[in-house]
């Protein structure tokens, strides 16, 4: 090219391998200025629309927005940070088609009966699925005006991350806990055991203890040993003496043993989690179990 000359649209497009739509398109879109227009008022454009062209091809073959790609261009963005903002994109896409493709497994491998109650399910839950749903019922079933970091804690432990690559049966665990928390659980006002319940003492105290004794029982359980007196159950009682200001006596032991096996369970919703999240690590609920199980047994001996 001749210093000075410019190119024709028709000239561009042949240059640059592709066609004059394509150029027109761009240009139209502000990504391709044009250098100049001729006396019949035809684009013209000069040496450096051939490599902005072949940028914005570039760009495109990596399925970039057209915006982002004028941000790119026009250093509004850095092309790092499209590329982390296409990436996270692409992530939930390939996220939704696993999941999807788990669902339509499972939908599959059953009976004509199954199929149509699991049809129910699954269909219930986007792809890919939304924890929100959980979280809202462990907020319901936590006692209010505590503290945000317990609020947190609590909701790490208890509300399963969906597995980046299911299987089927774990989109079925899914799908019915997901159907168990969303449905009205009646039986009154409260659902929660008696001594998790407002006025029960200071329930931020009573949650960080039981966080503490869980994990002092969570190797116990990984041993598959049976339930026991010991250091973990100590750290389970200590919560609820320490909430409620009471001390740890025979009989404190023997009404909190009858007061936490008197009040409603949750372990459906447990059993599901563990189903959805793997076997590799206790759920809090089998550790709740595992420690009511050890001071009932405590208990009924001592009696």
């Amino acid at each position: 090219m001749r210093p000075g000359e410019l190119w024709s649209i028709g000239e561009l497009a042949e240059r640059a391998g592709v066609t004059v739509k394509t150029v027109r398109f761009y240009s139209d879109r502000g990504l391709l200025p044009e250098a100049a227009r001729s006396a019949g008022g035809h684009r013209r454009y000069g040496p450096e629309a051939l490599d902005r062209l072949r940028t914005i091809r570039s760009l495109r073959t990596l399925d970039l927005p057209v915006p982002d790609v004028g941000r790119v261009l026009d250093r509004e963005d850095t092309l790092e940070d499209v590329v982390d903002g296409q990436l996270r994109q692409l992530g939930s896409q390939l996220a939704a088609l696993r999941w999807r493709e788990a669902a339509l497994l499972l939908l599959q491998d059953c009976t004509p009966e199954e199929r149509a109650e699991r049809l129910l399910l699954v269909g219930a839950v986007p792809a890919p699925p939304s924890t929100a749903p959980i979280a809202r019922f462990w907020r319901r079933w936590l006692p209010p005006r505590l503290p945000a970091a317990v609020v947190s804690a609590v909701l790490e432990q208890s509300v399963p991350q969906p597995p980046a690559d299911p299987t089927p049966a774990q989109v079925l665990a899914f799908a019915r806990l997901h159907a168990f928390v969303s449905r009205d659980c009646g039986g009154g006002e409260f659902t929660q055991p008696a001594a998790h319940r407002p006025g029960g003492g200071r329930p931020a105290v009573l949650y960080a203890g039981l966080d503490e004794a869980y994990a002092l029982a969570a190797p116990e359980l990984r041993a598959g040993r049976t339930p026991h007196a010991g250091q973990a159950l100590d750290c389970f009682v200590s919560a609820y003496t320490a909430s409620t200001g009471a001390r740890d006596t025979p009989d404190f032991r023997r009404r909190l043993a009858a007061q936490l096996a008197a009040d409603p369970r949750i372990d459906r919703y447990w059993q599901l989690k563990a189903e959805v999240s793997g076997p590799s690590e206790p759920t809090a609920g089998a550790a709740h179990d595992w420690l009511l199980t050890a001071l009932r047994t405590e208990t009924a001996r001592a009696a």
